[in-house]
């Protein structure tokens, strides 16, 4: 078997032509789940969210803000969060900006 000459044109070359897509798969899908159900392999469906996520609603707000902060926090806190913002009817922006007025205005 001869080499393939990596200069020369895709088109040309049979090395680099395009394969026909197989019309059928070659094992049915009912058998290949079947498979891999008898000696126990997991299955790579999507894990289900959160109940504490699937539970906040969306926040849709026309605030003018622009500025993006991610950071890292546990979901208790998180939900924490979240509960204030609701029940104070705030954006979660407005509900930390209220919380670093707050800490401010700590003595030292």
């Amino acid at each position: 078997m001869s080499r393939v000459n990596p200069f020369a044109d895709p088109n040309e070359a049979p090395a680099f032509a395009a394969k026909p897509k197989p019309t059928q798969s070659p094992v049915p899908t009912i058998n290949v789940d079947q498979i891999a159900q008898d000696p126990g392999f997991p299955s790579r469906q999507a894990r289900k969210t959160p109940e504490i996520a699937a539970k906040r609603p969306r926040r849709t707000y026309t605030t003018g803000r622009n500025q993006q902060i991610n950071f890292k926090a546990t979901p208790a806190t998180i939900e924490r969060f979240c509960r204030i913002a609701d029940e104070k009817k705030l954006p979660l922006c407005e509900t930390l900006e209220l919380a670093l007025d707050a800490l401010e205005r700590l003595p030292r």
